[in-house]
């Protein structure tokens, strides 16, 4: 679930004691990317036992890891995603204990194997069919572009937006340049559907051949599905267009909606 190149061995982290018994043992390595101020860890090398992630954060990153382990707990029942092995919060604090899922990211395949790429891709595709026809009524998850726009607001006000990450389209924009821009794309139609809300190459993992589950999960929700579609589209740019152009083919669509692949590129840009 994390680039290995991007792991840095560590020492253990101090636990809630209802954690620390399960986790003696492990040997510990951090993603040194980092998550928005918290912090992801493999727990692995322990005789017998199984590889597990562990995410940590406080205060507003609590809160999204809590969001998470809620949206854990749902969509085991549809797609396959980590179990929760172990959550804990305190007023100031969360910890998630997952299973590991097998597998490579999708990025990483892409990256180190070609050939793969047509039936990668395919398999995205299809993933994502399923996820999108989870039906509406049974999710209790809101992530519409309404709501995402007052978190969007909320983030640009607080100055927590990256400008320097965003795409190169956008180089040099404000954050309030790409708020103003948005506000140019509504209103739309959505289409609702069940979302991941952050449907990137590095959030699927794939294990022969066939997408294994997603993690990251903390923005699932209903929203309108150019939400997803975006995202992997715009990922899939890298390795050129045709791939994009396999990608909207093996999932069905085909008259690309510009307004609302641009509305939802920009909306990313401000997370």
């Amino acid at each position: 679930m994390i680039h290995a190149e991007s792991e840095q061995a560590c020492p253990a982290v101090p636990l809630p004691a209802s954690m620390s018994a399960v986790l003696a043992g492990y040997e510990w390595a951090r993603d040194a990317i980092g998550e928005s101020g918290g912090a992801v860890y493999r727990l692995h090398g322990k005789a017998r036992a199984p590889d597990l992630y562990l995410k940590h954060g406080k205060d507003a990153v609590a809160d999204d890891i809590t969001d998470e382990m809620a949206r854990l707990g749902w969509l085991a029942g549809h797609i396959p995603v980590p179990a929760v092995a172990h959550f804990v919060r305190t007023p100031g604090q969360a910890w998630l204990l997952m299973t590991a899922v097998h597998g490579r990211t999708a990025y990483q395949v892409l990256k180190s194997s070609p050939d793969a790429h047509p039936a990668v891709v395919d398999a995205l595709a299809a993933f994502l069919r399923r996820l999108h026809a989870i039906p509406v009524g049974e999710c209790p998850f809101n992530s519409d572009h309404a709501f995402r726009l007052a978190r969007a607001r909320t983030r640009i006000d607080a100055g927590l937006v990256d400008v320097d990450d965003f795409d190169e389209e956008r180089d040099g924009w404000t954050a309030e340049q790409v708020w103003e821009a948005l506000q140019r794309l509504l209103p739309f139609t959505p289409d609702p559907v069940v979302t991941h809300g952050d449907f990137s190459l590095d959030n699927l993992l794939i294990h022969q051949g066939e997408v294994a589950g997603c993690i990251d999960v903390g923005r699932v929700g209903i929203a309108d599905r150019y939400q997803d579609i975006a995202i992997l589209w715009n990922c899939l740019g890298e390795f050129g267009p045709s791939l994009q152009r396999r990608f909207l083919l093996q999932y069905g669509i085909a008259d690309l909606d510009q307004r609302k692949l641009q509305f939802h590129l920009m909306l990313d840009e401000l997370f």
